[in-house]
């Protein structure tokens, strides 16, 4: 994505510690640790899942807590989940149709489990979904159109980079 922004080089990290399970915590460490402790980085990403729930208003509270304190926030919710992101680069291996998939709010246990047992290399760290991902993104283009919220996101970006430049 930030190559398609201009910023090839980018240094973008992942928070891998502490490993957190469910939205509330996440939203809570961001709130109580993130934004005080990260904000010399340019710019914080806050991708969790939407489980069925409009979280828009919680993320423009958060996106505008960042902001009073000097830290750049930009939240997206993955419709329903992170895993259909990945999905989407391999509908021609699934069994559902794309529609449902975007639909279903248990898709990581009801479609993604079935695909990496299937189609991953248990071998290997992550049990290959670092290889599935680089094969979704050989069509960028086609996982934005169908992750909108990512097309939305990588909007975003752009607009915030052309102003800080």
């Amino acid at each position: 994505m930030m190559k398609q922004c201009n910023k090839p080089n980018a240094k973008v990290t992942m928070l891998s510690k502490p490993r957190l399970q469910g939205y509330a915590k996440a939203k809570s460490l961001i709130k109580e640790f993130i934004i005080d402790n990260y904000d010399y980085k340019d710019l914080l990403l806050f991708l969790p899942d939407a489980d069925g729930k409009d979280r828009s208003k919680e993320f423009v509270e958060l996106e505008a807590e960042a902001s009073n304190k000097g830290v750049t926030l930009f939240c997206c919710v993955a419709v329903q989940e992170v895993e259909a992101w990945l999905l989407a680069g391999h509908l021609d291996k699934l069994k559902e149709s794309w529609l449902e998939i975007r639909g279903d709010i248990s898709v990581k246990e009801n479609t993604f489990a079935n695909f990496l047992s299937s189609f991953s290399n248990p071998k290997v760290a992550g049990k290959g979904r670092e290889i599935l991902m680089l094969e979704t993104l050989k069509n960028y283009s086609g996982l934005l159109e169908r992750c909108p919220e990512l097309k939305e996101l990588q909007n975003r970006i752009k607009t915030f980079l052309q102003v800080v430049e």
